[in-house]
C-alpha cells in the first residue's frame, strides 16, 4: 500500500489534491514501487519553494518543484546479533514502509509555466507530479540521453494516468 500524504499550504490557486494523490500513486506503482512506502505532496507558495531551493539547491527564487528522495540505506537482512531481530519465539516484526521522500509544487509558478508552455494550469501541474516522483526514484536530466529518457517516460505515464481537461 502506498501512503501519499498531501497538502495544500497556498491559497493562490485550487488544487485538486486527490486527482494528484492519484496521479502520483500510479507513477510510483508503475515504476515499481510496492508493498508499504510513503510519499509527502506538498503544493507551496513561492516564499516557501524559494526558500527550499535556496537552502537544499544554492539556487535564488521560486522553482516549480522540487524532489526530495529519502535516501536511507536498507535495514540489513537476516539476523544481525544484537540488531533487536528476531529470534527463536519473538512475535514477527511489522514491515516498515518504505520512506520514498516529498515532492513541493509551487502552483503559482505552475501557472506562470502553463501559459509559457500554453497548456492549461492542471496540464502543467500533472508534468510537475510526474517530473517530482521520477526524481525521488532516481531519475535526472542532467544530460541530454537522460533528459530524453525521462522526457519519454513523463509521457508515458501522463498518458496512463491523467485525462487533461483542456478543451
Amino acid at each position: 500500500m502506498i501512503d501519499i500524504y498531501a497538502a495544500d499550504e497556498q491559497s493562490e490557486h485550487a488544487i485538486d489534491l486527490d486527482r494528484w494523490v492519484a496521479l502520483a500513486r500510479g507513477a510510483l506503482v508503475d515504476e515499481g514501487v510496492r508493498g508499504l512506502a510513503e510519499v509527502s505532496l506538498i503544493f507551496a507558495d513561492e516564499p516557501t519553494i524559494a526558500d527550499l531551493n535556496q537552502q537544499f539547491l544554492g539556487k535564488t527564487g521560486p522553482t516549480d518543484v522540487l524532489s526530495f528522495p529519502i535516501d536511507a540505506e536498507p535495514d540489513p537482512s537476516g539476523r544481525v546479533p544484537d540488531a533487536g531481530g528476531s529470534g527463536p519465539g519473538d512475535p514477527p516484526t511489522p514491515e516498515m514502509p518504505q520512506l520514498i521522500g516529498d515532492v513541493v509544487i509551487c502552483p503559482a509558478v505552475a501557472a506562470r509555466n502553463a501559459l509559457e508552455h500554453e497548456v492549461t494550469f492542471d496540464d502543467e501541474v500533472a508534468l510537475l507530479v510526474v517530473h517530482g516522483v521520477l526524481h525521488l526514484l532516481g531519475w535526472d536530466h542532467v544530460i541530454d540521453a537522460e533528459a530524453e529518457r525521462m522526457e519519454a517516460r513523463e509521457r508515458e505515464l501522463l498518458a496512463r494516468h491523467y485525462r487533461s481537461t483542456a478543451p
